[in-house]
């Protein structure tokens, strides 16, 4: 039998191709650490993001590759690691890589829960991340992650920067954390824009792989103030199904437009209800919206989510339901 060398099992994967890019992975340069250990062989496979949802596709080719090529191969293992692309275009957070606004055209649409959970899920995946919970006016994050006020801010004493509090390894600030519960924050459009630029520029998230705003909801000051003070990566827009839903998403798609930010595509939320007695499934609020308007505005469905009430329930216990439940329906 003859021994197997790392030129072999390189000669494998530069068959297999990233789905994305259409290159092999080799070329890519993908590949980053090979060790052989007789007829055992463990590849290290750099990704483009940790949250790539092929992973699957390319570490089962990898194998099928190694085997294919490698007969006398026994064991077959492949890592997959990520280095999240991106690179900062502003001077005022320059550790952050990616930014990425969530939102919608109007309130109620679950916006902020989908904020929280594709937080979590980027960072169980290994990508560091931080939330700038800019909804002045109403606050979720703090409920969200189980933090309030009491658990104070405090000020970096290199950096002269308040430090985000973290909770479930996500960065987060708030104006929450500033305020009691029962005191509501009457601000002119100014004060809440200067808020939200004091999160971004007195505020010291080191290196971040991706920084979520928590957007309200409509087309107005903040979201304005957001696009005009750095240069966003892309945002995601949150709709129900239903048609009033709808018309006010499309709106919000269409500023982001215009401010030439990237849509990245739409998610919609409460889409579906399947009964826990029967399994039988009830579209409550319609079926198809979400779709349609991508349709329509040559955008993507990214997914929907069903109506649940553990989704609720993690929400006002403080523990999303990506951390909660991180196998439930996705």
């Amino acid at each position: 039998m003859s021994q197997i060398t790392k030129d072999d099992v390189i000669k494998a994967l530069s068959t297999v191709d990233d789905p994305d890019l259409k290159r092999d992975l080799v070329t890519l340069n993908m590949v980053k650490g090979i060790i052989i250990d007789g007829t055992k062989i463990i590849a290290e496979v750099e990704l483009t993001t940790p949250a790539c949802p092929l992973k699957d596709v390319i570490k089962n080719n990898c194998i099928a590759a190694i085997k294919r090529d490698i007969p006398e191969a026994t064991i077959v293992e492949i890592n997959l690691t990520a280095s999240v692309s991106g690179k900062s275009k502003n001077d005022i957070m320059p550790g952050v890589k990616n930014t990425i606004a969530v939102a919608s055209g109007k309130g109620g649409v679950g916006k902020s829960t989908v904020a929280a959970n594709l937080a979590i899920a980027l960072a169980r995946e290994g990508a560091k991340v931080g939330i700038i919970d800019a909804d002045i006016y109403g606050p979720s994050m703090p409920l969200m992650f189980g933090l309030n006020h009491k658990n104070g801010l405090q000020q970096d004493p290199e950096t002269k920067k308040l430090a985000p509090l973290e909770s479930y390894g996500i960065k987060l600030i708030s104006i929450g954390f500033m305020i009691d519960d029962e005191n509501p924050v009457i601000w002119r459009g100014p004060m809440a824009s200067g808020a939200l630029k004091q999160f971004m520029t007195d505020v010291n998230w080191g290196e971040l792989d991706y920084l979520i705003y928590d957007l309200p909801p409509g087309t107005g000051d903040i979201q304005l103030t957001l696009v005009q003070t750095i240069p966003l990566t892309g945002a995601v827009i949150v709709t129900t199904p239903q048609e009033m839903s709808l018309i006010d998403a499309k709106k919000g798609l269409k500023m982001f437009e215009r401010v030439n930010v990237p849509v990245f595509g739409i998610i919609e939320n409460m889409s579906y209800f399947i009964a826990p007695d029967t399994g039988n499934k009830y579209d409550i609020f319609g079926t198809g919206g979400g779709e349609k308007l991508a349709n329509e505005l040559d955008s993507k469905l990214l997914g929907c989510i069903p109506i649940d009430p553990r989704i609720r329930e993690g929400g006002d216990a403080g523990k999303p339901i990506v951390e909660a439940l991180p196998d439930s329906v996705k």
